[in-house]
């Protein structure tokens, strides 16, 4: 029942979000926002429940820390509450790379030299380009650039596992968190431009569904094998 009614609802909480993003409404957007991670964690509590400990800790952390930098990016007016939201989404990401790098090795996938190549590529011509202007907050972003782009090359080895569709949503999920930070960077540091907070948090929502549902589909495969 609620893996049926769950997709419908987390839709209708980001519409609602992405609509006040549109109107301005700032007080809906406080309160609505978070609700987007909140139900995903719900979900993923009570999917997950029984399954994988390691690997539920792992993505619950993760989950846990984009909450917490959701809530803090809300009064990112404030550069010291940016700073707080960034290192928050820096501590989720170690854990999805802590993740990434555990379902590696239960899977015994090799390390693929092919996966970092477009991922460095990006990252180089977007720390390139957004670099003259980051003024006080240029290391704090190099390193999160550095280490997201990490977590993305860690994702992209999910595509390898015998779970294809597993790997295929953790991917996702990834690659779509990149453009939203990318977006998000390009917003604020370079140049402003229309409809930014709504493609903004339509990406991260898409990324954080994707890992989550990458991962769920994943214990969800795993279990039958056993079975």
């Amino acid at each position: 029942m609620l893996k049926k009614i769950f997709l419908p609802v987390f839709l209708l909480i980001l519409l609602i979000d992405l609509f006040a993003i549109y109107t301005g409404n700032i007080t809906v957007q406080f309160i609505v926002k978070p609700m987007i991670l909140g139900s995903l964690i719900f979900f993923f509590l009570v999917r997950s429940y029984g399954k994988d400990k390691m690997i539920r800790s792992y993505l619950l952390a993760g989950l846990f820390f984009s909450l917490t930098g959701d809530i803090l990016l809300m009064f990112d007016s404030d550069p010291r509450f940016f700073l707080f939201g960034l290192s928050a989404f820096l501590i989720a990401h170690i854990c999805y790379i802590i993740l990434f790098s555990s379902l590696r090795n239960k899977e015994r996938l090799g390390i693929n030299a092919w996966n970092f190549i477009p991922v460095a590529i990006y990252y180089a011509a977007l720390a390139f380009t957004l670099y003259p202007f980051l003024g006080e907050m240029r290391l704090p972003v190099l390193v999160y650039g550095s280490v997201i782009s990490i977590m993305f090359v860690l994702a992209l080895h999910m595509t390898s596992m015998v779970y294809r569709e597993a790997g295929k949503w953790m991917a996702i999920g990834a690659a779509f968190f990149v453009l939203s930070d990318s977006l998000l960077a390009f917003n604020k540091f370079y140049q402003s431009f229309p409809f930014a907070g709504i493609l903004i948090m339509l990406t991260y929502a898409a990324a954080q569904y994707g890992i989550v549902k990458g991962v769920l589909s994943y214990l969800a495969e795993k279990e039958n094998d056993r079975i």
